[in-house]
């Protein structure tokens, strides 16, 4: 794959690789030993690498979540994990770790994470909100699916964050 400098040039090929993904959901006893490591080395790579953020990725949430993984040519390049009512915010479903490998920002790869990523749990909500803590800078990304801001914005692991619902 080539990316270039032009960012239009990466958004068609961006599109265009965005029907090329292999997606997959697993909860957590499924998830193979490689599958696991591949999702914490990518995690770590954006939130604790890119972001220059020390903080405690591994929480003990894992292992009560759904894991979605977004595979392109067998690489891990996307993931979410989707977090069971009551384990973020009492009464309430959420997802986090939210993560695209950097060279495969800016086109329809991260709308269709999230975008499967809600619709597994509108399949099984019932009508429970979903809460997340936004970095800041996603919150008009995240209202494109119906999330709306509450409250001031705070900062969290050093990063302006919101908090935003979607009922």
């Amino acid at each position: 794959m080539h990316i270039t400098n032009d960012a239009m040039q990466a958004n068609l090929i961006n599109d265009d690789l965005s029907t090329k993904l292999v997606w997959c959901f697993r909860d957590f006893e499924s998830l193979k030993i490689q599958e696991l490591y591949e999702i914490l080395a990518l995690r770590e790579s954006i939130f604790i690498v890119e972001q220059d953020v020390p903080y405690i990725d591994i929480d003990g949430k894992d292992m009560q979540c759904t894991h979605l993984m977004g595979y392109l040519n067998n690489e891990l390049v996307a993931y979410l994990r989707l977090v069971p009512k009551g384990l973020f915010k009492p009464d309430s479903f959420s997802m986090g770790r939210v993560v695209l490998k950097q060279s495969l920002r800016g086109g329809k790869i991260g709308h269709t994470l999230v975008g499967l990523g809600l619709e597994y749990l509108d399949s099984i909500r019932h009508g429970t909100p979903i809460c997340i803590s936004s970095q800041l800078y996603l919150k008009n990304f995240y209202s494109k699916f119906g999330f709306v801001a509450e409250g001031e914005p705070y900062i969290e692991d050093r990063i302006p964050h919101i908090a935003m619902t979607r009922n």
